[in-house]
């Protein structure tokens, strides 16, 4: 059943495989997560009951047994048919996959399980009468053939000249597979290289990367063997350390250097661009944070109340570490005793529990949108005691010293401080390079931890390049050397809470797709016409569904058009309407600009599915609170970017009809924007940029039905 608005989650291949995983507790999966359309070998979740007779999902705990060494490209990579970087029509779809309204059908049983097709091909042998090779000249007039040689019976009487094709060989399912694969990946190599010769393509270059291997290295990298070593290899990207190299420029899963993705690229829109008084340069939200007073309450001489930290860790661990899964659970005991015997005062161990404690103490008060303005923010007086004991970390090169940093950097995102979180992960992305650059570096017992710090650094990084100019670390050239989770190492007495690695893992897959669209669709050289666009949006569609239909049970949210109870699938479903609206967004630019492209059927389906996306963002928008500990910031501007494309729509005639048949009623489109003008002004005190965006959309909402009215 493929996804869809007004029904159920839809069943997918994942379901069958987690239900045969529940009934063998120790087999191991395949979880294919198509950030590069690679497929991970790890355990199954076991869904175990609790007392209310409800199953939960249970996290991979014990997942570094099963995983490759390192967990190197070969164990993650996938086959060749995965590499879906590029685009690719519908119609070259296999034979067995449906697809209705952009999404992918499960394919039946009978398709899919060669064992069943084998049974229902297989029969009694019955001798044929005809000829197992017939002549041309009695297929084309259907008769019988006799297959005597040279020549049969009937063209010996015709006279005519008696031609046999050559015996076919008969495929079995296998071989047919593998043609249509190979068949895919000479499409999209022929894709790639016509996009790569036109002007007004893709500008992707001609040593873009090919498919790895599993190596991970290309041309773009230097080997160097130290002679002094045996079996040491220095991998190091050409550029140099911090370098925008030519491996991170080609790929496709990285934010491109300049995109027009942006929020505020929209003002430059027809119509859209009326709802405004005045043009605002897109770096007009940089500017604003560059400006911004510094927080005064880390001058002061910190204060630490210790008295409720069991609490804070608790909430930690049950609220704040499923979004950076980067604290070992197993761990954190030891962690505690070494802080706790320094007096909180030195040491890495010290800054991390802090940090924690912040960031605990935190989520249990909520969205900080909802606290009174004035009042320092929960978590304040533990994050000044980590503050003062950062810049002895800032000297350290280590594993921990990247923790360190990278929580600091997540409490800042907590206190809608997007540059200065982006400061502290820059000096995360530095010491990860310093780590990476040669094996040996990483203790074998902090690797796991260390591939963890890489990811968050990574994902954080796109979301910030994705809103605001600003430089790239070059932390994602070492990409393809780091491995994926695979889950902490340690004694399960010694646990304080789960090491949740699920949605971690899901949101690797889907921000490196959203990368994917700001490569092919809003770089610089992307494609101009809707025409050239639509195998590359179909291909991009595609992929968003492999991912839904790739997450475990327990993620897979449902597409009813009510609040979810669980904050994960609220927010894993609102970043797939968010994905699902870029992708299709240039449709949208295309009819405000011309009216007329509204009649192409493709243009107007297209339309439809990134107008319903956009409303299935913002139709809860008290819903975007489940996310707001990790985004906030990212998430308000993605909520302002929808509400202007549709007020933009409201002013289309053809746009219109096409919002108004996705509600109930034409009110609910102003209550939609309504709610949402409401909402951005309660963050306004947060933030300057923030502060701006409400200024935008009030104003905005004004003018349209000014607009509207007369």
């Amino acid at each position: 059943m493929s996804p869809s608005s007004n029904g159920d989650s839809p069943a997918s291949v994942v379901g069958s495989m987690t239900m045969a995983a529940q009934a063998v507790p120790n087999a191991v999966r395949q979880y294919p997560l198509p950030n590069r359309d690679f497929t991970i070998e790890i355990p199954s979740p076991q869904l175990a009951p609790t007392a209310n007779g409800v199953n939960t999902i249970k996290s991979p705990s014990t997942l570094k047994s099963a995983r490759a060494p390192n967990f190197s490209r070969e164990g993650i990579l996938g086959s060749a048919q995965k590499a879906r970087n590029l685009s690719q029509s519908s119609e070259n779809r296999p034979d067995n996959v449906n697809v209705s309204n952009g999404y992918q059908k499960a394919p039946s049983e009978e398709s899919t399980n060669p064992l069943k097709r084998r049974n229902t091909d297989a029969g009694v042998d019955y001798p044929r009468r005809r000829a197992t090779i017939a002549c041309e000249v009695c297929r084309s007039r259907k008769s019988r053939c006799d297959g005597t040689k040279p020549k049969c019976k009937l063209c010996t009487e015709l006279g005519a000249e008696c031609i046999y094709r050559e015996p076919g060989i008969k495929l079995d399912a296998g071989d047919k597979l593998i043609l249509e694969r190979l068949n895919r990946i000479e499409s999209l190599l022929q894709i790639n290289m016509g996009l790569a010769g036109h002007t007004n393509g893709l500008g992707l270059s001609h040593n873009s990367p090919g498919m790895s291997n599993g190596t991970g290295l290309s041309g773009d990298n230097l080997m160097m063997q130290n002679p002094d070593a045996a079996g040491f290899v220095s991998v190091i990207p050409s550029g140099g350390l911090g370098t925008w190299s030519a491996t991170a420029t080609n790929s496709l899963s990285t934010m491109p250097k300049v995109h027009t993705n942006a929020a505020l690229h929209l003002l430059q829109w027809p119509m859209i661009r009326d709802l405004v008084s005045r043009p605002y340069d897109p770096q007009i939200l940089l500017q604003l944070e560059m400006a911004r007073e510094p927080l005064h309450s880390l001058t002061k001489t910190p204060c630490v109340d210790l008295s409720n930290t069991t609490a804070y860790i608790e909430a930690y661990f049950d609220r704040v570490n499923i979004w950076y899964a980067c604290v070992n659970p197993y761990t954190w005991r030891s962690h505690y005793r070494i802080a706790l015997s320094n007096g909180f005062r030195e040491g890495p161990e010290s800054c991390i529990v802090l940090l924690v404690l912040a960031l605990g103490q935190a989520s249990s008060r909520g969205s900080i949108s909802r606290i009174v303005p004035h009042e320092d923010p929960p978590g304040l007086q533990y994050f000044t005691a980590a503050w003062a004991l950062l810049p002895g970390m800032m000297t350290s090169n280590s594993v921990l010293a990247a923790q360190c940093h990278l929580l600091a950097a997540a409490y800042l995102f907590y206190l809608v401080r997007p540059l200065e979180a982006w400061n502290l992960l820059c000096t995360t992305s530095t010491k990860l390079q310093l780590l990476l650059m040669t094996p040996n570096r990483v203790p074998v017992d902090q690797r796991e931890l260390s591939e963890r710090i890489y990811w968050n650094a990574l994902l954080f990084e796109s979301d910030l390049l994705a809103e605001l100019d600003l430089p790239h670390s070059g932390v994602v050239a070492f990409e393809e050397n780091v491995g994926l989770p695979g889950g902490f190492e340690g004694d399960e007495q010694e646990a304080v809470g789960r090491d949740d690695l699920w949605y971690f893992l899901a949101e690797i897959a889907l921000r490196r797709l959203l990368n994917r669209v700001s490569q092919l669709i809003y770089s610089k050289d992307s494609l101009a016409s809707t025409t050239s666009l639509e195998p590359i949006v179909t291909e991009l569609d595609f992929q968003l569904t492999q991912w839904y239909e790739s997450l475990p049970l327990p993620l897979q949210f449902p597409f009813t058009r009510t609040m979810l109870p669980d904050p994960v699938q609220t927010v894993l479903r609102l970043r797939f309407f968010a994905c699902r609206t870029i992708i299709y967004r240039p449709y949208i630019l295309a009819v405000l600009d011309n009216e007329q492209a509204i009649l192409d059927p493709s243009v107007r389906d297209a339309c439809t599915k990134c107008l319903e996306a956009s409303i299935r963002q913002l139709e809860h928008i008290s819903a975007h609170h489940a996310g707001h500990m990790p985004y906030l910031w990212q998430g308000a501007l993605s909520i302002v970017s929808q509400t202007l494309l549709i007020m933009g729509a409201t002013m289309s005639p053809s746009l219109n009809s096409i919002l108004v048949s996705l509600v109930s009623h034409r009110d609910v489109i102003d209550q939609i924007i309504n709610d949402v003008v409401m909402e951005i002004e309660r963050y306004s005190v947060l933030s300057p940029s923030l502060s701006l965006s409400a200024e935008i959309i009030k104003e905005a909402e004004v003018r349209r039905r000014t607009f509207l009215s007369g």
